[in-house]
C-alpha cells in the first residue's frame, strides 16, 4: 500500500507533461501547416499571374507553370504544410488538428489582400467565416476513424460494395465535369474545377492513407513492397493527386485565390469526410447529436458558400451600408425640383415639399 502511495504521484507528474508537451507540439505542426498552406495559394497564384504575361495560361489547358520557379516554391509550400499536418495528428487530437486546418483560408485571405491586391466585400468575408465555422462543426460531430492495423483488414474494406460505389460515382461525375462541362463552364462557374479536384481529392487522402499503412507495416518489419494492393495505392494516389493539382492550377488562375481557397477547403473536407465515412463506416456509430450536428454544419457551409458566390462581384462593404443602419445624420433624398428632405422627417410634410 505505501508503495502505491509513493510511486502513483510520481507518474502521474510524468504524464500529465508528456501529454502537455505533445499538445503544444502537435499545436505547433498544425499552426505551422495553416501558414504554409495559405501561402502555397498565393504562392502559386502569383506564380500563374506572372505566366500569363508570356505564356499559355493554365486555365486555357497551359502548363508552362512547370517551368516557373515561384509555381514550384507554392508546391513545396503546400507539401510542407501537408507533411506538418499529418504529423500533427501523432501528437494533437484530431478535434483540435482538422478545425485548426480553416485558418489556412484566413491566411491566404490575408496574404491575397497585400500581394495580389485581392479583395472580399463584406458578403465575402461573412461567407468565409461561415464556411469556416460549418466544416469546423462537421468536423467536431463526426465520428471517430476505425482503427485499421494492416493492409488486409483495409483491402477487405476497399472492396465493399458502399465503398466501390463511392469510387464509383465520383469518377464518373469528375469526367462528366471534366469532358462536358469543363470546356463549356469552367471559366465562368468557379464549382466546376473546384469540385473536380475536391471529389479526386477525397480519393487521393484515402490512398494516402493506405499507402502510409503499408510503409508502416514495411517499416515495422512485415514487408509490404511485394503487395499488390501498396502498388495499387501508389499509381491511385499519382494519379488523383496529378487530376487535383490540375484542376485546383486552373480555379486558380482564372478566379480569386480569396474566393477559391475557401470553398476548395470547405468542399474537399466535406468530401474526405464522406469518404472516410463510407470507408470505416463510423456512421454506424452517431449519435442523434452528432447527426444533428453535421447536417447543421453542412447547411452552414452551404450558406456561406452562396454568400462567397453568389455576391463576389457586388461593391458592398462597412462603408456602404445604409445610413439608417449607421448613427450618422438623417439622410436627404433629392427630390425633382431641387429641394430635399429628410427620410426621417413626417411622410405628410414631405408630400407638401413635394408639391
Amino acid at each position: 500500500m505505501n508503495g502505491t502511495i509513493i510511486i502513483a504521484p510520481s507518474r502521474m507528474p510524468r504524464e500529465a507533461d508528456s501529454n502537455s508537451v505533445n499538445f503544444y507540439i502537435g499545436l505547433t505542426l498544425a499552426i505551422l501547416s495553416t501558414i504554409f498552406i495559405g501561402a502555397s495559394f498565393v504562392i502559386k497564384k502569383k506564380a500563374l499571374i506572372k505566366l500569363s504575361q508570356y505564356g499559355t495560361r493554365a486555365g486555357e489547358g497551359g502548363y508552362g507553370y512547370l517551368k516557373e520557379w515561384l509555381w514550384w516554391a507554392g508546391f513545396f509550400s503546400l507539401g510542407f504544410g501537408e507533411t506538418f499536418n499529418f504529423a500533427a495528428y501523432a501528437f494533437a487530437p484530431a478535434t483540435l488538428v482538422t478545425p485548426l486546418g480553416a485558418l489556412s483560408v484566413l491566411v491566404s485571405a490575408v496574404m491575397s489582400s497585400y500581394f495580389l491586391r485581392e479583395r472580399l466585400n463584406l458578403h465575402g468575408k461573412i461567407g468565409c467565416m461561415l464556411s469556416i465555422l460549418g466544416s469546423t462543426v462537421m468536423v467536431i460531430h463526426a465520428p471517430a476513424e476505425a482503427e485499421v492495423t494492416n493492409l488486409d483488414t483495409l483491402s477487405r474494406m476497399l472492396i465493399e460494395p458502399a465503398f466501390i460505389t463511392y469510387g464509383v460515382i465520383v469518377v464518373i461525375i469528375s469526367l462528366v465535369l471534366i469532358f462536358y462541362y469543363g470546356p463549356k463552364y469552367g471559366k465562368t462557374n468557379i464549382l466546376i474545377y473546384i469540385a473536380i479536384c475536391s471529389m479526386i481529392g477525397s480519393l487521393s487522402v484515402m490512398a494516402c492513407k493506405g499507402l502510409g499503412l503499408s510503409l508502416k507495416q514495411t517499416f515495422g518489419g512485415d514487408n509490404q513492397l511485394t503487395n499488390l494492393l501498396t502498388w495499387f495505392l501508389l499509381a491511385s494516389l499519382v494519379a488523383c493527386v496529378t487530376v487535383q493539382m490540375n484542376y485546383l492550377n486552373r480555379a486558380l488562375d482564372i478566379f480569386n485565390t480569396s474566393i477559391v481557397t475557401p470553398i476548395y477547403y470547405v468542399f474537399f473536407t466535406t468530401f474526405v469526410i464522406s469518404a472516410s465515412a463510407i470507408l470505416y463506416k463510423e456512421w454506424e456509430l452517431m449519435t442523434a447529436k452528432d447527426i444533428i450536428g453535421t447536417l447543421s454544419g453542412f447547411l452552414t457551409i452551404v450558406f456561406g458558400i452562396f454568400l462567397l458566390h453568389a455576391f463576389k462581384d457586388v461593391n458592398f462593404s462597412l462603408s456602404n451600408l445604409p445610413t439608417f443602419m449607421r448613427r450618422d445624420e438623417p439622410k436627404e433624398t433629392h427630390l425633382q425640383n431641387g429641394s430635399t428632405t429628410s427620410l426621417l422627417q413626417d411622410p405628410q410634410s414631405e408630400e407638401e415639399v413635394v408639391r
